[in-house]
């Protein structure tokens, strides 16, 4: 399993449940990296989305256990996650957010793959800073580019405590 996720320079990913900053670049990213796999969300993320992500399953982490929507299966713990992943490969596999999510999910993630965005906007979710935690290391800087005015870069985190086999 994997993390996709935009950051601003401050790990900010959003305020009141959205991304200030939108990259077409970093959407092009998203849709490639994700697209053939499955992607799992948590309700409001998956709200923003307005309908299930396409050619991709797409999975609902939420304690609302009425919370269904057609084409996405909804899981309401962990627990409930791992049979409905269980045969999926999981270089595929994406956490898409949000922040609850990522944080719940990140210690069973293989990789992260960080949009990192070189502006701070006001942010009230964050994703935790990658390069202060131990277990995990920056295993492909990317080069920077420019969409606009906007600086940022594609980059690749390793988590150095899960194995392919772990999860």
């Amino acid at each position: 399993m994997n993390i996709i996720v935009a950051v601003y320079s401050d790990w900010g990913i959003g305020c009141s449940g959205t991304q200030q900053i939108v990259l077409p670049e970093d959407r092009a990213y998203f849709k490639k990296i994700t697209d053939g796999g499955t992607v799992i969300a948590g309700r409001r993320t998956f709200e923003d989305f307005r309908s299930p992500l396409p050619n991709r399953k797409n999975i609902i982490l939420t304690r609302d256990r009425d919370f269904k929507v057609d084409g996405a299966i909804t899981v309401s713990s962990v627990a409930e996650l791992w049979p409905v992943i269980a045969h999926d490969d999981p270089s595929k596999v994406f956490v898409i957010g949000g922040e609850s999510i990522y944080k719940l999910l990140l210690p069973f993630c293989i990789s992260a793959h960080i949009t990192k965005i070189d502006l701070a906007p006001h942010s009230d979710t964050f994703f935790p800073n990658l390069d202060t935690l131990p277990n995990w290391s920056l295993e492909d800087s990317g080069n920077t580019q420019v969409s606009g005015d906007v600086k940022y870069s594609f980059n690749i985190y390793k988590n150095n405590a899960v194995e392919d086999s772990d999860v």
